[in-house]
């Protein structure tokens, strides 16, 4: 019989290998089919994203397909000579890198939110891939392979870097504009990134014998696949940010301006004009009332998940201004709502010691505004300069 030929090993990998396939299938057909989240309700991925990840689930799908047919097609190669000069092999390993790594980058930059990063770059990358194959294809030679790992290592490292450039500056974005960043940072598309630097690599020189290193990538493989389905529906979508305010919004509040500064208010900040336009002239001290009338006295800063856009609808101006203002006080938007959460939180607490009233810290940074209990006590630190826990006790004292 058949099966007496084929080792438990080999059954097992094979079983880790259509499971890793299945999940590929599935994440596809979901992305692709179901408009709804089931993975986190309320949560409203990108579009563009979920297009993206549906093509790179939707081509690890056929990856599988196109490699069992290839096992089974040419199920007499025991050997890495024989695959060497397999045309049928390079061909699926050309066809498996131009696929597997236009999708992945794709998906990876549709994380980031602050601005539409094409991905055609990636694409005219993949040309000397093409080239180098077909010419190996007419006439294996060493060389053209060698030539061919050199340029896929040195493409997936340029481009990894590129994403750790990528994310930081992503992450400035997101404190500039957002006062809670709970499931909205995409670190996680680094580790995607290097991890499959790391798979890739081992494809490349790992022999089709080594039974337990095959085992190691293709579990790793399906680890990573279910986490990057996580993170593209827990991650919401954002509003980009506007590269600088529309003809409209910059006469609305030049006349509220003017306004402000014929009733003896001169105290004015030169914004830097975008792209080498005229620059913009701020009103700071009518920003700083206005914060003060509309936010700070109105309690807005309480309200969870408040943005940047939001507030500037609420102030009066918009967010650009209000952006180049925070920028010139040397803070992010981000610090700004968040110290004046940690400062109700205080305020309401030492209320609440004074009164006699049992007080729970979680409970008290929620109604502060504060989503998570770690945002929290990171953004308590940063203001008072100790921890929660030491502060509670001095005041206790």
């Amino acid at each position: 019989m058949l099966s007496e030929h084929i080792s438990r090993q080999a059954i097992l990998f094979f079983i880790l290998y259509g499971v890793t396939g299945v999940v590929s299938l599935l994440a596809a057909l979901y992305l692709w089919l179901y408009r709804g989240n089931a993975i986190a309700s309320g949560v409203t991925p990108p579009v563009r994203l979920r297009r993206w990840a549906a093509c790179f689930f939707s081509v690890s799908v056929l990856d599988h397909v196109w490699w069992l047919l290839f096992c089974i097609s040419y199920g007499d190669i025991r050997s890495m000579d024989d695959l060497f000069h397999s045309v049928g092999y390079w061909a699926i390993v050309m066809l498996d890198y131009v696929a597997m790594l236009t999708t992945l980058a794709g998906t990876l930059l549709s994380m980031l939110q602050d601005r539409r990063r094409p991905v055609w770059p990636v694409f005219v990358a993949m040309i000397p891939i093409v080239a180098l194959g077909g010419g190996f294809m007419v006439s294996p030679d060493i060389l053209l392979h060698q030539i061919g790992v050199a340029y896929i290592v040195l493409l997936y490292v340029l481009f990894a870097v590129y994403m750790v450039f990528a994310v930081r500056r992503y992450g400035r974005w997101l404190n500039d504009n957002y006062a809670d960043l709970e499931n909205k940072k995409v670190w996680l598309s680094q580790v995607v990134t290097f991890a499959c630097l790391l798979l890739f690599i081992l494809y490349t020189f790992i022999d089709i014998n080594t039974t337990l290193l095959m085992f190691l990538m293709h579990f790793s493989e399906l680890v990573l696949f279910v986490l990057l389905l996580w993170r593209v529906e827990t991650l919401p979508q954002l509003e980009s940010l506007t590269p600088n305010p529309s003809s409209k919004e910059r006469g609305a509040y030049s006349s509220s301006a003017e306004n402000s500064a014929d009733k003896g208010n001169h105290s004015h900040l030169l914004g830097r004009g975008v792209g080498g336009e005229t620059p913009v002239t701020i009103d700071i001290k009518q920003i700083e009332r206005l914060l003060k009338e509309r936010c700070e006295d109105k309690q807005l800063y309480l309200k969870h998940d408040l943005s940047l856009q939001e507030l500037a609808q609420k102030v009066g101006t918009n967010r650009t201004y209000l952006s180049q203002y925070f920028s010139r006080q040397s803070i992010t938007y981000n610090t700004y709502i968040n110290n004046l959460r940690v400062n109700h939180f205080i305020k309401c607490y030492e209320e609440g010691i004074a009164a006699g009233q049992p007080i729970s810290a979680q409970e008290l940074a929620y109604e502060s505004g504060f989503s998570s209990y770690r945002t929290f006590s990171r953004a308590f630190t940063q203001r008072m300069g100790q921890s929660l826990t030491d502060w509670m006790r001095d005041t206790a004292e």
